[in-house]
């Protein structure tokens, strides 16, 4: 049996993509919640904040979703995860086994291919390729947003070319960028949190001190995940992802109290109704 495809030519092609890039980008100017870094703790917190009705955005400078999430430890792909944060896995679907008391093992990259789709199922946005460049500051350097830049503009040098970047507003920021912790990093530059460096690993203390410590750290902007480790000082923990997971779901816990009681019931699709732009982006896509 002979298949055809439809006519469809390359131009027909390249409109559909940047056609369906620009409307999302316009929707995502204006969110509850930005989320940089999209790692087990980023990825997490999306999936929950987002299936509570809230518009969720991730910045997230790879490619690929996931971090060292599909990779496990040692580049072999098991992800090992302590009770209980292994129950967070089990609601999604994905198979474990049971190594010893208390420790499961799940399939890096089947268990991170099925936290993607279900944060994507949720409706949380994906910006990919952007690196985070800096905080938007509001009145009392409250942070109501980022400053965001294509990843391959960073690695230009800058004597070559300077490409400015644009801003995403947002009511809430989670920093979930892991070690390096850059959004927390922007503020202490210029003085306004101090971060200690995270300690040698001891995984037993680790895990219960980045749960405990997950935290809004300043007006505006969530710690979540192991860049709590590096704002206070707290041991690594190595190829275990449970407090990951859980620091990502306290994170989204914090970020809906915090949007609820500051700003009143309604999301960003309510706030947002009237503005111009808005209405006109709506009636476009209706």
């Amino acid at each position: 049996m002979e298949h055809r495809f439809a006519e469809v030519d390359e131009g027909r092609i390249t409109e559909a993509i940047i056609r369906d890039f620009y409307e999302k980008m316009i929707e995502n100017i204006r969110s509850d919640c930005i989320i940089v870094g999209a790692g087990p703790s980023g990825l997490y917190a999306a999936r929950q904040l987002a299936r509570e009705g809230f518009r969720v955005v991730i910045v997230e400078a790879n490619n690929y979703l996931g971090g060292g999430f599909w990779v496990g430890g040692y580049l072999m792909n098991g992800v090992t995860v302590r009770k209980p944060a292994n129950e967070l896995l089990d609601a999604i679907g994905i198979p474990s086994k049971r190594m010893s008391e208390g420790l499961y093992l799940f399939d890096g990259p089947y268990a991170c291919s099925k936290l993607i789709s279900s944060v994507c199922e949720a409706g949380a946005r994906v910006i990919n390729m952007t690196k985070f460049d800096d905080v938007i500051l509001r009145e009392n350097n409250r942070v109501a947003g980022v400053v965001i830049n294509w990843t391959a503009v960073a690695a230009l040098p800058r004597a070559i070319t300077c490409v400015d970047p644009i801003a995403l507003e947002a009511r809430l920021v989670i920093d979930a960028t892991g070690h390096d912790a850059v959004v927390v990093n922007s503020l202490a530059k210029r003085g306004l949190l101090e971060i200690k460096g995270f300690g040698g690993m001891w995984v037993q203390r680790s895990e219960e001190m980045v749960l405990n410590r997950t935290t809004e750290i300043h007006p505006g902007l969530i710690v979540t995940g192991m860049a709590v480790a590096t704002v206070f000082g707290i041991p690594r923990m190595g190829p275990t992802f449970g407090a990951m997971l859980l620091s990502g779901k306290k994170a989204a816990e914090i970020a809906k109290d915090i949007l609820l009681k500051r700003n009143g019931t309604g999301t960003v699709r309510d706030i947002l109704h009237n503005q111009i732009g808005f209405d006109a982006l709506q009636e476009r896509r209706a």
